[in-house]
Formats: structure tokens, sequence, C-alpha cells
């Protein structure tokens, strides 16, 4: 049985969210995505899957590229990049065009607030990242730099984290990543970390 297959079988069992009337129904042959993210990509937090609905085509391009590449998701300590890296590894080209594509234009409701942290402290740090990303976090494909409104807190804590620890950016390969990595250094404690994420997660 394919990969294709075999999730689409989980899908059926009951493992992912049952549409509604009014959600955008998924394509066929991209019901596997919605196993871990959910109906609408809306995400899942307990399986730690981000909602994606929204999101640009030319980053998930690039990212999915990275985890089929191996860029992304190799660090031993990144459990659910090296779950995405196993799920990239199968796609061609023509099928992380047509999943990019079907994420850009499928909207979600923005996701709820979890982090607790000090917004005043975490919009100061901003400032640095504002620089690429934008004041209001709409990011810009000119350089690279992808939307981070809308990102679910915990997610956008998470890979702060990431490129804190060398878990995500360390691949020559990944130049954004490497470029992430050097610039969350003014990030210098968890404190920090969590006050940036509960800023981001105010951006609109």
């Amino acid at each position: 049985m394919s990969l294709k297959s075999t999730l689409f079988a989980l899908l059926l069992a009951g493992n992912a969210s049952a549409l509604h009337a009014s959600e955008a129904i998924t394509p066929e042959g991209l019901e596997y995505c919605t196993v871990c993210h959910g109906s609408q990509l809306k995400g899942n937090a307990n399986i730690q899957a981000p909602r994606l609905g929204g999101l640009s085509k030319w980053y998930i391009e690039r990212q999915l590229n990275n985890f089929k590449q191996g860029i992304r998701g190799a660090h031993t300590n990144d459990v659910t990049g090296s779950e995405m890296q196993a799920m990239a590894r199968h796609l061609t080209p023509s099928d992380i065009s047509a999943i990019a594509s079907w994420i850009g234009q499928t909207e979600s409701p923005k996701p709820a607030t979890t982090l607790h942290g000090d917004i005043d402290a975490g919009k100061t740090l901003y400032q640095a990242c504002a620089a690429c990303h934008g004041a209001d976090g709409g990011g810009n494909k000119a350089i690279g730099a992808p939307r981070l409104s809308g990102i679910n807190d915990w997610y956008v804590l998470t890979q702060i984290n990431h490129f804190r620890e060398g878990i995500r950016g360390n691949d020559q390969k990944d130049i954004y990543g490497q470029q992430m990595k050097a610039a969350v250094s003014m990030v210098q404690s968890d404190p920090d970390a969590v006050n940036l994420a509960a800023y981001i997660s105010q951006l609109k």
C-alpha cells in the first residue's frame, strides 16, 4: 500500500476532524495532510501540528523541499521535523506544488492564544525581527522572510527555541535557517523567547 493510501485509510478511520458543510473541501489526493493538520489546516496542538491555512505558497514549497532533501528535520531532537521529513521524502515536485497551492488558498480561524508573556518586552525584541518579517508580521517574499502573523504561538516559540538550540538552521544548505539561527542570538533567555512569541501572536 502506498504512503498516501495508508494515510488516507487512517483518515477514514477517524483520525482527522470531520468536515463541516462550510469548510473547504480537501483536494483529492491531499487528504493525508489533514490527518495531522486537520480540516481547513487548523492544526492540532496535541500532536504539535501547526496551523497551515493561508501560509504563502513559496514558503511551503521551500520547507517541503527542505524536509524532502533532509535539510530540515535531521536533528535527533526534532521529533516532528523527522516525521515531516518522512512524509516529504515521497513527494514529487508536482505534489509539492499542489500542496503549497492548496495551503496558500485555504483559510482557517486564527489560533487561540496559549502563551502569557510580557507583550511590551516582546515588542521590544521584535523590532529586530521586523526588519525582515515586517512590523505587522506579514513577511517579505523578496528576502525570503515568511509571514509570522496567524501562526500558533506555541509553534513560534518551539521554532525560536529550535534555532536557539541549533536544532534548526545547522545545515549549510539552509541559508535562511542559518540567518535565523544568527538572528535569534538576541533572544537570551527562555522568558525572552516566550515574550517574543507572545507578541508575535498579537500581530494581525
